[in-house]
């Protein structure tokens, strides 16, 4: 049911119940659970595995959106940030996956993360000593979350942190999963410097759990199709702000 969501973006409770042979009531319980582990939101009459206002995505989804965006801001911290020599840590967004792909251009670096993603892209990359930080699995983020989590990455100190974020309202970061949020504190609290990578359609949504404000950071990246408004409003609240041409 989860992969078959997962590759039609939205499929309806009837649909379902006939695929299965089960019941409407079934349907529903089980898309109760897919939803609480994240896999999914329940709209009306269905399914969907794709980003809405409030569900930022699957990771298959997340990983296919705003590829070009994604890839102008981490060339550009590649390029103003990375230095070799320097221990980095990337969080589970896929943001910092795409960036995790360039690192091997300034190696030797030593990598920290608890993104498998970024775990098997860096995996045999010469150059790169890779540090992961375990914890409680969890398959909807494919990355260890959580206190356990936070405490690994509480116990190491980072030159740099690149971070993102599922929204952004008011200047202040949130994020959908409490875990999330634990773990990325923590590398937060343990990084010489932070720096934010947002694209431009983190400013349209939203989520439960307050993470960081922007000025809290060193540096926040976003791409040319972020509005000038919002770039003005959050650089006049403090944040140091840059755009990148796509």
């Amino acid at each position: 049911m989860r992969r078959q969501i997962a590759e039609a973006g939205f499929v309806r409770v009837d649909a379902l119940a006939r695929d299965y042979g089960v019941s409407i009531m079934t349907v529903h319980r089980d898309l109760d659970e897919l939803e609480r582990l994240g896999f999914l939101h329940k709209v009306r009459g269905g399914a969907t595995s794709a980003p809405t206002t409030t569900f930022h995505g699957d990771l298959e989804h997340r990983m296919q959106a705003q590829v070009d965006a994604k890839l102008a801001i981490a060339r550009e911290v590649l390029r103003s940030e990375v230095e070799s020599g320097q221990v980095v840590a990337l969080d589970d967004s896929t943001t910092s996956l795409v960036l995790a792909r360039l690192l091997p251009e300034k190696a030797p670096l030593t990598v920290v993360t608890h993104f498998l993603p970024v775990i098997r892209a860096l995996a045999a990359q010469p150059g790169i000593e890779l540090i992961g930080l375990g914890g409680r699995y969890d398959a909807a983020y494919d990355s260890f979350l959580g206190q356990v989590t936070a405490e690994a990455a509480a116990g190491l100190r980072y030159d740099l942190l690149f971070l993102s974020t599922t929204a952004v309202a008011d200047g202040v970061c949130y994020i959908q999963s409490l875990d999330t949020v634990i773990t990325r504190r923590a590398l937060i609290a343990s990084a010489a410097r932070s720096v934010a990578l947002v694209d431009h359609t983190k400013f349209d949504r939203r989520a439960l759990h307050r993470l960081v404000g922007l000025r809290e950071l060193d540096r926040v990246v976003v791409d040319d199709a972020t509005s000038e408004q919002v770039v003005r409003r959050e650089r006049a609240r403090g944040a140091t702000v840059d755009v990148v041409a796509k």
